[in-house]
């Protein structure tokens, strides 16, 4: 199986929580965590930014990535959201959650 790691930043803790309510519920992501107090830098139209945002942490499946991805895209409330997912390993059984959490219901 397959394991993903999504980053995604938002721009407060209700928005985090909405995102990562409904990517859980509709079995896109096993577990969201929210990271809040990041301040991040960034270039953005020709000017440097800074703003403080919520980091989420999505678990989901390769599987699934495309979907997420898909929805994510449409529920967030920024220009160009930040979707970045990389591959993950680690305890097998938690891996195996992950991919009993994220599979699609007939």
């Amino acid at each position: 199986m397959s394991i993903r790691l999504v980053l995604s930043t938002c721009p407060d803790d209700a928005t985090a929580q909405r995102l990562a309510r409904t990517l859980v519920e509709e079995r896109l992501a096993a577990c969201v965590s929210a990271l809040p107090g990041v301040v991040s830098t960034y270039r953005w139209q020709g000017r440097v930014e800074q703003a403080g945002e919520v980091q989420l942490l999505i678990k989901t499946t390769a599987d699934r990535l495309d979907a997420l991805t898909a929805r994510l895209g449409e529920l967030h409330p920024y220009e160009l959201p930040e979707i970045l997912a990389v591959e993950a390993d680690g305890l097998p059984a938690y891996l195996g959650w992950v991919a009993e959490q994220t599979h699609e219901e007939p």
